[in-house]
C-alpha cells in the first residue's frame, strides 16, 4: 500500500466534511491524517487527505469523492510535484540544566520557542514529516509531556493552483 494526499476544494457548506469522510470510512479506509480550512475564497474550504492504499482503490476513491455535493475538484498531490507542510506543538519537559541544550536544537530545526514554564517549554515546529520525527527522537531524552500535530497539507508546486485546473471562480 502507497501514501497517497488529496487534495479536495469544496463549497463551504455544512456536511461536506462529513460526506467526503463516511466515503472512506464506508470503505473501510483509514484516514491517516486530516486537515481543512478556508481557501483564498472564503465560499470554499480545501480538504487535504491523506490515506495509505493500492494505487488502483485511489482512483476509485478520487472518482466517487469528485461526484459528492458541493465537491468542486479532486488532485492527487504527488510528491514530486507538491509541497507538504505539519505543524507540531511539544511540551517538553526542561530545567534550568537542560533548557539551553533544548533552545539549541530548537534553533537548528529552524523551531519557535513559544512558551515557557518553571518545568517545561512548549516547541512549535513546521516541515515536512521526516524532520518533525527527527525533532521529536530528540527531544524524548528529555521528556516529552504533550504533542499536538495538525496532520499533513499541501500544495501544488509553482504556478498551478488547482482552480486553474477546472473552472470553479
Amino acid at each position: 500500500m502507497n501514501r497517497h494526499v488529496l487534495s479536495i476544494l469544496v463549497e463551504n457548506q455544512a456536511g461536506v466534511l462529513s460526506r467526503v469522510t463516511a466515503l472512506f470510512s464506508r470503505r473501510g479506509y483509514n484516514i491517516s491524517s486530516l486537515s481543512v480550512d478556508v481557501t483564498e475564497n472564503a465560499e470554499r474550504s480545501r480538504i487535504t487527505v491523506v490515506v495509505f492504499c493500492d494505487d488502483l482503490i485511489i482512483e476509485q476513491i478520487k472518482k466517487q469523492v469528485e461526484k459528492l455535493i458541493d465537491v468542486v475538484r479532486v488532485v492527487e498531490l504527488a510528491p514530486e510535484r507538491a509541497v507538504f507542510r505539519e505543524l507540531a506543538l511539544i511540551k517538553v519537559s526542561a530545567n534550568a540544566d537542560n533548557r539551553p541544550k533544548i533552545i539549541s536544537i530548537v534553533d537548528i530545526f529552524r523551531a519557535n520557542v513559544i512558551d515557557v514554564a518553571s518545568e517545561t517549554v512548549t516547541i512549535e515546529i513546521t516541515g515536512d514529516q521526516s524532520k518533525i520525527a527527527a525533532f521529536v527522537a530528540l527531544m524524548e531524552d528529555y521528556g516529552i509531556k504533550e504533542i499536538v500535530r495538525t496532520g499533513l497539507t499541501g500544495l501544488c508546486r509553482g504556478n498551478n493552483p488547482m482552480r486553474k485546473h477546472k473552472d470553479v471562480d
